[in-house]
């Protein structure tokens, strides 16, 4: 089995390729360059694979919340790699993948990410048995809201924390906050939770598969 999977809702391009068994990962920063580097990146690591777009049996996407900008070329990218070669798409959330980062049980980890005006894109986790497991809802929330909602000794992780790490630890008891080195996605995180998807045949099709966005009115095209 291979996959295929890619991450652009931030400013890297977060790229694996799951080969029968083994794992490849390439991270790229390319700020506002994604749109001209995505397409060149996957075929110059497929090629240094010896693989082609042809022998690819699923596409993973990361769906965001995050980059408006980036998660459309993501997900248009993989959407018109799927239906040229008729394989199914799989969605994974960029909370989700960087929630794995967390390797700790028994606590309560917490994705959080900058979303701008003042507010953090957020969920978070518990790993039982191994496995992460999603404990909250996909949300957009206020720092006060934040701070209300997981006020448990909570591991907390990701682009937010640049912005309010002193608010919250004088905030939240117990609060523990990790530096940038663990708020970079990992392509094998990524990889190994569309494995777990495909398992479960938790899969789309690209007519199907949606971003997460969590401005909603912010997204919507008007007709005048």
């Amino acid at each position: 089995m291979k996959i295929l999977g890619i991450d652009t809702t931030t400013k890297f391009i977060c790229l694996g390729l799951y080969v029968d068994g083994s794992f490849y990962e390439y991270n790229l920063g390319v700020g506002r360059s994604m749109s001209k580097l995505l397409a060149p990146t996957i075929q110059r690591v497929l090629t240094v694979l010896g693989l082609k777009i042809a022998d690819i049996d699923y596409f993973a996407c990361g769906l965001g919340p995050g980059s408006f900008t980036g998660m459309r070329i993501g997900l248009a990218t993989v959407k018109g790699l799927s239906v040229v070669r008729d394989k199914p798409v799989i969605g994974v959330s960029s909370l989700d993948i960087l929630a794995k980062n967390v390797l700790a049980e028994d606590s309560l980890i917490v994705s959080s990410l900058d979303a701008g005006r003042g507010l953090i894109y957020c969920s978070s986790y518990n790993i039982e048995h191994g496995i992460l497991k999603r404990k909250s809802k996909y949300a957009l929330l206020t720092l006060d809201e934040f701070i209300s909602k997981f006020n448990h000794k909570p591991i907390i992780l990701g682009s937010a924390v640049s912005l309010y790490r002193e608010k919250l630890l004088s905030s939240i008891k117990g609060a523990r906050v990790l530096d940038k080195d663990h708020w970079r996605l990992q392509a094998h995180n990524l990889i190994d939770l569309a494995l777990t998807k495909i398992k479960a045949r938790q899969f789309s099709s690209a007519l199907t598969i949606k971003p997460i966005y969590l401005y909603p009115k912010e997204c919507q095209i008007k007709i005048r």
